[in-house]
């Protein structure tokens, strides 16, 4: 694999997640929904200021910090990806890498971008592109929007159980958009299939020492 191979994966997965996301942030009010597949797949418009799934990562300090991690785990994740190319690593280890790295990305573009040209979503208003007025913040300083819903099954655990006995649950309850999901499906490839990616070409070649077959003392 070539690493414009690598780049064009990276464009593609950037493209889908911002496509979705600039029509749901154009066209849908925070909160709303509708579904895709029954009740089990839906299309529901969060926003969150923090990690992938909605976590938060310490207040206002921690989103720019936050985002500034993002900024130079991608630089740092092109040149380190260049790199795994050069050396020949297992394909499956390079697209995982890339679909980690379009994942970080285009979260990055929404904290970086999307405050200063987007203006506010609300339950009752839908945003506008390139606000008269400016954005709803500033730079760094956007919110991550997610969609992507699957609230396979629901109920309520058994009374006996600790802690979160009778309580509702759903599964699975976090909402996310494309770029996390590359993330997830990457890391989880590479934790899967470790011992195939991460074997280092040319390690087959080197033998253990001490393997060499030993000469016949016998023979005069």
């Amino acid at each position: 694999m070539k690493y414009r191979h690598i780049v064009w994966i990276v464009i593609g997965i950037l493209f889908i997640d911002q496509v979705l996301k600039f029509w749901i942030k154009t066209n849908m009010a925070l909160n709303e929904s509708f579904p895709i597949f029954g009740s089990w797949f839906q299309i529901h418009f969060i926003e969150n200021e923090g990690m992938a799934y909605g976590l938060k990562f310490g207040g206002e300090f921690g989103k720019i910090a936050l985002t500034m991690f993002r900024l130079i785990a991608v630089i740092v994740g092109f040149f380190y990806m260049k790199r795994l190319v050069r050396e020949k690593y297992h394909s499956g280890l390079l697209v995982c890498g890339a679909l980690i790295l379009a994942g970080a990305a285009g979260n990055l573009i929404d904290s970086m971008f999307y405050g200063l040209i987007f203006s506010d979503s609300t339950d009752l208003t839908v945003a506008q592109f390139l606000p008269e007025g400016g954005g709803y913040g500033t730079f760094l300083h956007g919110n991550v929007v997610d969609m992507l819903y699957f609230p396979l099954f629901s109920g309520n655990f058994p009374e006996w159980m600790p802690f979160w006995g009778g309580e509702h649950f759903i599964f699975f309850r976090p909402i996310f958009n494309i770029a996390d999901a590359a993330i997830s499906v990457g890391v989880i490839a590479i934790l899967i299939f470790q011992k195939r990616f991460l074997h280092k070409p040319g390690d087959e070649n080197q033998k253990p020492v001490g393997t060499q077959p030993a000469l016949d003392d016998t023979v005069a």
